[in-house]
């Protein structure tokens, strides 16, 4: 089904070279021959193309990074949108947390379109990631969003999801700096079976290549014969779903069925054919025959922990005691999680279906499910299902076909475009319930369920066909290949007039006359101030799990409404993961709030007078001007999931100056860390120096950054006195050191 080549391979004329093929062949200028290469170079700067310095083509946010991103940006100067600028509301589209502070959102956001000269469109027109395919992505184009499933690849865009400040810098004329990243083939042979989908697809490969890091932080490039037996619509569902094996961006070869879903879309200019030359090299290639896929289930807590339908409904007992197991990393023994309680008469029953947001709501799936679910009723039990097509076009084509019909007759809802189902905002389930979904991810509490409360759901994901399939069965589980029903291929007609009535677009102009709408609850960011000569951290969290998601970072949910409050978020802060957080960093902050107003910090927090006083044994020179204080975590590999930057800027608000890690799970979180002037630290895997609310003294850090010390020494603060160990920061461009070093990017851009 999925084989993997770890030392790289050549391409040969669109085929796997062989051994015998490939010798004689040179690596080096051979990997120029790939697409992610040509369109890197076509938008790097720098002139030097180890050391990337992109700018990207067109830009796009929703309305829980927006507010932020240009708030950022206003305070470092800015007058006007240099690139095109989309701003969606797909995200807190209810309207129904906290008063009016969503829809003040998004009154900020047409506001700030119109001011600087950007594209606004409305809650439930479009989710962020189908408005930027129908109407803004290019073949050979790159587009930068706030959303970390900004994936546009199969249509010939390279897109990439970061956190809000590198939207900031683009908007401020800088660039997006990388070293040149691998690229990795995605070698695609045969065609998809009866009842199979993208998501199916997808979950195989992410299975495949997350856990052993295959394509971390590169480019997943997709070619080969079995690309051509694919519509429009499944490869833009199998692309989407890239962002859970943690690679950077994607790209696929480009044919005439990508053509024709420019056409019908009325920029049939914007297609471009890509292929990669006759000879091109890949740093591993993935081959993939799309006629071994069966449908596909990722069971809780992550994309990644994929099976086969078959292979649950099989081994029922043995599966769902595994995931139970798995369960008691994240949520502790006492938590009662259970999932083999589902087990009626020998099947697994679920209590709801969703087919949502960028992965699930697109055309061709919503009329397979409605096509599979036809002429049967989900029953009057607990079962539900919910289905949210991806934009307003994509639900009139729907109606007209008569797919909304089939869908309603059968029990389920249809709604409108919203992304609230990914991440936590709408359709939570009920407690210990299981959900299955075709959208984007897993995580724990990502569902809405809040353990803190004794609240606790699960979510699985998979394909549209397959949760039609076990719609029509009630509830039990069911793969799409064993329905004996008629799916067909339908016409899509795209009607542009729908946003030419809805969407504002200024095409470029700024009217700097306009006032922005200011919302009570949309806030300025606090004063931040520069690194320190000297850093005393104390360890306020300590976090073991192997991966430590974003959203366990910052939960995502009705959290989402106070994402333009930087201090009310703050007050979020890893509540879903340690509750006691928030109150260690906001101790530890207040003694440095008192150092900076020139007071002795003692005052606020007295067990910091004896550990400076242990300090001073070894260096006297350190005193209240030169010594910063403030809080770090750690968590073994933090950052995996959403681009949000405020899993890292809610940590500075409280006075966060730093992370320690084994390692990073994405570059956008770490970027995210170092946009907000904390230092992302690297300690080797091993029993810790340091253990919670222990104090860690760094020496000269500031004069560490600014030499590129590859090593810093740094010390345990005992009653023994200092216990030496090491970080590392890894590799930081010249912008990011200076970037920590005035503590953070609207620092660095302040005018």
């Amino acid at each position: 089904m999925i084989k993997l080549h770890n030392n790289g391979a050549f391409l040969v004329n669109g085929k796997i070279a062989s051994e015998g093929e490939a010798k004689g062949l040179d690596a080096e200028s051979a990997r120029r021959g790939t697409m992610a290469y040509k369109i890197l170079e076509s938008h790097n700067t720098s002139g030097n193309m180890d050391k990337l310095k992109v700018k990207f083509d067109k830009l796009t946010s929703h309305d829980i990074t927006f507010v932020g991103i240009i708030q950022t940006a206003r305070a470092s100067g800015l007058t006007k949108f240099p690139i095109p600028y989309v701003l969606t509301n797909c995200h807190n589209s209810l309207c129904a947390v906290g008063g009016t502070i969503n829809e003040d959102d998004h009154m900020f956001g047409l506001t700030a379109a119109k001011k600087y000269g950007g594209i606004y469109v409305p809650p439930h027109q479009a989710v962020i990631h189908q408005f930027a395919r129908e109407m803004l992505a290019e073949s050979g184009a790159m587009i930068l969003g706030s959303d970390s499933h900004t994936r546009y690849g199969a249509l010939g865009t390279m897109a990439v999801g970061e956190g809000g400040p590198e939207l900031v810098k683009q908007l401020l004329g800088q660039t997006y700096d990388i070293n040149l990243p691998k690229v990795v083939g995605v070698y695609l042979t045969g065609e998809p079976r009866f009842g199979v989908g993208p998501q199916d697809v997808a979950l195989a490969i992410i299975g495949a290549v997350f856990e052993n890091g295959f394509v971390k932080n590169k480019v997943m490039e997709f070619v080969g014969p079995g690309v051509k037996n694919l519509s429009a619509d499944f490869r833009i569902g199998v692309d989407v779903m890239t962002t859970e094996t943690t690679c950077l961006s994607s790209i696929w070869s480009t044919d005439e069925k990508i053509e024709e879903f420019y056409e019908i879309h009325g920029r049939k200019e914007a297609y471009k054919e890509l292929n990669p030359d006759n000879v091109a090299y890949y740093d591993g290639l993935i081959e993939v025959d799309l006629s071994k896929i069966s449908p596909m289930i990722a069971m809780p807590f992550h994309p990644s922990n994929v099976y086969t339908i078959d292979e649950v409904n099989k081994n029922l007992k043995d599966v769902l005691h595994e995931v139970e197991e798995r369960a008691k990393v994240s949520f502790g023994k006492d938590v009662n999680f259970s999932l083999t309680d589902k087990i009626r008469d020998g099947k697994l029953y679920v209590e709801q279906g969703i087919i949502a947001g960028c992965a699930g709501g697109g055309f061709e799936n919503i009329c397979a499910a409605a096509d599979i679910i036809d002429g049967d009723y989900i029953g009057d039990n607990e079962f539900t299902l919910s289905v949210y097509p991806a934009s307003t076009p994509i639900y009139m084509e729907l109606v007209k076909n008569g797919s909304v019909t089939k869908l309603i007759k059968s029990g389920a809802i249809v709604k409108t475009a919203f992304c609230g189902p990914c991440f936590g905002a709408g359709d939570t389930p009920s407690n210990n319930a299981l959900s299955i979904r075709h959208s984007t991810r897993n995580f724990p509490n990502r569902e809405g369920s809040k353990i803190q409360n004794g609240q606790i759901a699960s979510v699985a994901l998979m394909d549209a066909r397959s949760i039609a399939a076990t719609a029509a069965n009630k509830g039990f589980l069911t793969p799409a290949t064993e329905v004996v029903k008629d799916i067909k291929k339908y016409k899509y007609y795209f009607d542009e007039s729908i946003y030419k009535n809805r969407v504002f677009d200024s095409k470029g102009v700024a009217d700097e006359s306009v006032e922005l709408k200011m919302g009570p609850n949309i806030k300025d960011w606090p004063k931040m101030v520069a690194l320190t000569d000297n850093l005393l951290l104390k360890v306020v969290s300590e976090i073991h799990d192997p991966v430590t998601t974003t959203d366990e970072l910052i939960p995502s949910g009705e959290t989402s409404s106070y994402r333009s409050n930087p201090l009310g978020l703050a007050e979020f802060t890893l509540s879903r993961k340690d509750p006691e957080y928030v109150g260690r960093a906001k101790e530890v902050q207040k003694a440095e709030k008192a150092r900076e107003e020139g007071k002795d910090p003692a005052t606020e927090l007295s067990e910091i007078s004896n550990v400076v006083k242990k300090i001073k044994e070894s260096y006297s020179d350190v005193n209240n001007d030169n010594l910063g204080i403030g809080s770090t975590i750690f968590a073994v590999k933090p950052g995996d999931g959403s681009a949000r930057e405020q899993a890292a800027s809610c940590q500075k608000v409280l006075g966060g100056w730093a992370n320690i890690a084994n390692d990073y799970a994405t570059k956008r979180y770490r970027s995210n860390l170092i946009n907000w002037g904390m230092l992302p630290f690297i300690i080797d895997d091993g029993e810790l120096p340091f253990k919670l609310n222990d104090y860690v003294f760094i020496k000269d850090i500031r004069r560490a950054v600014m030499d590129e010390a590859k090593e810093i020494k740094a010390y345990t603060v005992t009653d023994a006195g200092l216990k030496e160990f090491t970080l590392k920061l890894g590799d930081l461009t010249k912008e990011e050191r200076e970037i920590i070093l005035k503590g953070c990017l609207i620092n660095y851009n302040r005018v």
